[in-house]
């Protein structure tokens, strides 16, 4: 099912997102988490694609294998990075042969020390929103950056870039991690009075390490409420302590997001479920549904 379609039925979709591990043993290991998560009854589950290219086909056999043996609806992402349009115009195909409706389209990192303005087939997120509807048949996604795109230097910029995504076909937009709810509404109203009118669908990742989230907020520009660091940073020698202390802060951020309208809700889970399906049980069980 095309994930656009799941989004128009007016009812928030919960999705979960996963990374292809590097092993065999991993790749049945996160199955298995997949299947557990799946009694929760996701509206789709998405896999990221690595920097190594050579790691690329674990996604996309992961995909295939989430929809197939388990029959869960999955978005592949695609990134750019080191494919020519011919590469391209193959893994598409072959994802559409495989029953595959949904992509990600993303640009992807550049590898270290590469230069951004040398030439390549797809410069930007964008040219591969336009490649991936000139192939035809797919159902098309990109990433929002609440808090800006780390290459970013202004809101003018940030907006147009993704209203150009939109005009070239893309039909939803997932926002990278965030931990101030307001940083997404504010995101949200610079997109729809920019004419954006597609739904914009908060991601939200529980933290499950201080040190790792201190990491990747430096890497993404995230800004970790005051109160909120200073609480992981009292618990930080305590897993358990910052594990419920994760779950505490999402689970507020999604009844918030929820009560305010939103489309869904994309579940960052590092391969792991025991936080997610915390997390989507107490939203169900909420008096007022959920989903």
């Amino acid at each position: 099912m095309r994930i656009a379609e799941l989004y128009a039925q007016n009812r928030p979709v919960f999705s979960f997102e996963f990374f292809p591990p590097r092993t065999p043993k991993g790749g049945e290991s996160l199955l298995r988490t997949i299947k557990e998560l799946a009694r929760l009854q996701p509206g789709f589950v998405s896999v990221t694609c690595p920097l190594d290219k050579t790691r690329r086909p674990d996604t996309f056999a992961l995909v295939v294998r989430t929809k197939r043996d388990l029959g869960i609806e999955a978005m592949a992402h695609v990134v750019t990075v080191d494919y020519s349009r011919s590469e391209m115009s193959t893994v598409l195909e072959q994802l559409r042969r495989d029953g595959i409706e949904n992509i990600l389209a993303l640009r992807g990192d550049l590898p270290e020390n590469a230069d951004p303005d040398a030439p390549r087939d797809f410069q930007h997120g964008v040219d591969l929103v336009r490649f991936a509807r000139e192939i035809g048949g797919l159902c098309i996604g990109a990433a929002a950056h609440p808090e800006l795109h780390p290459n970013s230097s202004d809101w003018e910029g940030e907006i147009r870039h993704a209203a150009e995504k939109v005009a070239a076909g893309c039909e939803f937009l997932i926002t990278q991690l965030f931990f101030d709810n307001e940083d997404y509404f504010g995101y949200v109203e610079r997109a729809r009075n920019a004419g954006i009118d597609v739904p914009i669908v908060p991601g939200i990742m529980p933290v499950g390490s201080v040190p790792g989230i201190k990491r990747m907020a430096r890497m993404n520009r995230n800004r970790i409420p005051a109160d909120f660091l200073a609480e992981l940073e009292a618990a930080e020698d305590d897993a358990l302590a910052v594990h419920r202390l994760g779950v505490r802060h999402a689970t507020r951020q999604c009844e918030d997001l929820l009560a305010r309208g939103v489309p869904g809700i994309h579940f960052y889970t590092l391969n792991r479920s025991p936080a997610t399906r915390e997390i989507l049980t107490a939203l169900r069980e909420r008096p007022s549904p959920a989903g």
